[in-house]
């Protein structure tokens, strides 16, 4: 199948693909940037055949309970942080949402969750980013899925 790239400016806006239309879709650190995951999620399995996989990655739960530890986990919940990119300042917001709420997410979207991962920093990682990673064995930021389209 040929390959596709899409960008969607309104996360509630249907895909300009017909049903099953894909084998695969990504979805790299975006779903963490919504409130709701009813929609996205749903249009992302219509355009994906039955069997397909969605691919995707959010920020790891953990992150916010390490940044709030007075915070309750199992709330779903909206948070800033600031960060800097090229010299310029901005604020991110997320939402975060435990895991259970996240898995739930998908069986309601229609998908069966094949993998999770949590991956270990990439070799080499250490040496490009000695701060961030100093005598840290892991480096829970993300989580990765692979989830079919039932």
């Amino acid at each position: 199948m040929d390959q596709c790239w899409a960008r969607v400016a309104d996360p509630g806006s249907p895909l300009p693909f017909p049903d099953g239309a894909f084998d695969d879709v990504i979805a790299a650190l975006v779903l963490h940037y919504l409130e709701d995951w009813t929609a996205p999620l749903a249009e992302l399995r219509r355009v994906l055949r039955p069997g397909g996989r969605l691919i995707m990655s959010v920020n790891h739960p953990i992150v916010f309970k390490l940044l709030h530890p007075e915070a309750d986990y199992f709330a779903t919940r909206k948070w800033s942080a600031e960060h800097t990119f090229n010299g310029q300042d901005a604020v991110l917001t997320y939402w975060h949402r435990p895991l259970h709420a996240m898995t739930d997410a998908f069986t309601t979207a229609g998908f069966r969750t094949a993998v999770i991962s949590e991956p270990h920093p990439a070799p080499g990682a250490h040496e490009l980013f000695p701060d961030e990673l100093a005598d840290k064995p892991a480096f829970l930021c993300f989580l990765f899925f692979v989830l079919k389209a039932t």
